[in-house]
């Protein structure tokens, strides 16, 4: 699929704005991540193809910049803006209702591709927000796939959500003239 030059440069800005705002939760150790917010911005303006791109290139660029525990997360930055760009065309961004159910979608999906890459790479352990209710799952009795997929489902959700109506808010607030060059844009129009 052929990216135009609008589209490019959304990406490149969602790539800064995941990085930084995602950094900022992991330092000041936020329950959170917050760190998809424009790829789940691509993925409704441009579609599935430049939202999961955008994914993947935010978990590359922040793990060579700063943080290398972020690359090992690429499939699931893959999936969040591949499915927001589908959710967008299925007209899920449409109202607020939708754009909840959304944030649901891909917080269930995404915790089903993050959980393998937490147990087996990480041994559980990311340095993530999340790290405290696996440890406290653990020590109440859990095993330790069940303790990473329910902190991070519960985390994921509320994160996803979050995320989604962000994105959701920014793109309902930008310029039309600005909104109206992007394909997806006309899915997710009231």
């Amino acid at each position: 699929m052929k990216l135009d030059t609008k589209s490019l440069v959304l990406m490149a800005v969602a790539i800064v704005i995941n990085v930084v705002v995602g950094q900022i939760a992991v330092w000041i150790k936020l329950p959170l991540y917050v760190d998809a917010v424009g790829t789940v911005l691509v993925g409704i303006l441009a579609g599935p193809f430049a939202g999961a791109l955008t994914g993947v290139l935010t978990n590359l660029i922040w793990g060579l910049i700063s943080d290398p525990v972020a690359a090992a997360f690429f499939p699931v930055s893959l999936v969040i803006g591949g499915l927001a760009g589908i959710l967008a065309r299925m007209g899920w961004f449409k109202s607020i209702g939708m754009t909840i159910a959304s944030g649901v979608v891909i917080g269930v999906i995404s915790t089903i591709v993050a959980v393998p890459i937490i147990v087996y790479m990480f041994g559980g352990v990311t340095g993530a927000g999340t790290d405290f209710a696996t440890a406290y799952l653990l020590a109440v009795g859990q095993e330790l796939v069940q303790s990473v997929a329910i902190a991070n489902l519960v985390q994921n959700l509320a994160d996803k959500i979050l995320t989604c109506l962000i994105a959701w808010l920014i793109v309902k607030r930008l310029p039309m003239r600005f909104t109206s060059g992007f394909a997806f844009y006309g899915y997710s129009k009231v």
